[in-house]
């Protein structure tokens, strides 16, 4: 039987609405607010991921709902407090900000339509919500950039996941793209190291320069996820186009969790090294993070500081990420056009 030219489909999916491709930008997420009965949530989703921690589910979901859920989301608060802001999560408002600054930079140079959509992987908007939202608007074409350069299962790993699942749910999903990382990507490399210079021409530089990147257990290298040595070439790189050496430009690993061992060097030990070392001043760089977040506001600018000030140095400095700054948002529009090579709404306007 003939169908109506206004079908429309399941979900109101309209089937005669113009071809569009969309661009999704997935961060970690957060919570609402930064409260104990907003975190316990946020966490419980985070923790609960397999990819995050994969321990056997009966002993973890012990662990988690037993011991960690009654006593971390009070601590997570108060950390949250330390860095909101009136417009709410630095992660989510710098994350909103990156987004729309591409949705521009993309408008300006493709032949388009191309729509440029957030979705945290924890929290909200959801991955899913906001693929579905995209197939309303007529969306059939699809690349999907996890914002972390460096990958590991436990991140872009974990949003190819939900991705999937998403995808699933689906009548007739979309033609799909993701891209894994850009830990190494020429533009990116050049924007960071810009970044730092330009900290540098404002502040003076300090004695050692830090890069600070998010642990995960040593065990999951061992088992085969590239991370570690992803960080690794993005140190490289950024030594040789800063022309610094090892004993000026150093990496680190934050954030770990529990008893097992995570990748080595420890941050905190490290800056408190450096000050019973000796430095006095010490720069930091978080370059596995896109937007500042919990982990560099709080953890590296706060906490840290305080370990490096107790072990005897003045000054630790945190070099903000990149969030939506030119360099930002000119390589990674870079990239998502020569990834979408071939779809006619990435195709500059000349073409």
């Amino acid at each position: 039987m003939p169908r109506s030219p206004d079908y429309t489909g399941p979900a109101g999916t309209s089937h005669d609405q113009p071809v569009q491709a969309a661009v999704l930008l997935v961060n970690l997420g957060t919570p609402a607010a930064p409260t104990a009965s907003a975190v316990r949530p946020y966490l419980a989703e985070f923790l609960g991921d397999p990819r995050v921690i994969d321990y056997p589910r009966w002993l973890w979901w012990l662990i988690l709902h037993g011991v960690i859920l009654r006593v971390r989301p009070a601590r997570s608060a108060h950390a949250y407090q330390r860095i909101w802001t009136p417009q709410g999560s630095p992660l989510r408002v710098g994350s909103e900000a990156l987004a729309a600054r591409l949705q521009d930079a993309l408008t300006q140079q493709c032949a388009g339509p191309v729509r440029v959509a957030l979705a945290m992987r924890y929290g909200q908007p959801s991955v899913q919500t906001q693929i579905q939202a995209l197939q309303r608007e007529g969306m059939r074409r699809l690349l999907v950039l996890p914002l972390y350069p460096q990958y590991s299962a436990t991140s872009t790993g974990s949003v190819i996941d939900a991705v999937a699942d998403a995808l699933k749910s689906l009548r007739w999903p979309p033609e799909l793209r993701m891209i894994n990382d850009y830990h190494d990507d020429p533009a990116h490399i050049e924007a960071l190291a810009r970044s730092i210079e330009q900290w540098w021409a404002t502040h003076g530089r300090g004695e050692r320069l830090l890069l600070s990147f998010h642990g995960i257990p040593e065990r999951y290298v061992r088992e085969g996820d590239p991370y570690r040595a992803q960080c690794e070439a993005t140190t490289r790189a950024l030594r040789q186009r800063l022309g610094l050496d090892e004993s000026q430009l150093l990496m680190s690993f934050q954030s770990r969790v529990g008893r097992e061992t995570w990748l080595q060097p420890y941050t905190d030990a490290t800056v408190r090294e450096l000050a019973r070392g000796g430095v006095r001043t010490l720069d930091v760089a978080c370059p596995g993070f896109a937007v500042d977040c919990l982990e560099t506001l709080e953890e590296i600018a706060m906490q840290n500081h305080e370990f490096f000030r107790g072990a005897g140095g003045e000054t630790l400095r945190y070099i903000p990420a990149l969030n939506d700054s030119d360099g930002q948002v000119d390589s990674l529009a870079a990239l998502l056009r020569r990834q979408a090579g071939g779809w006619p709404e990435f195709a500059g306007r000349d073409a």
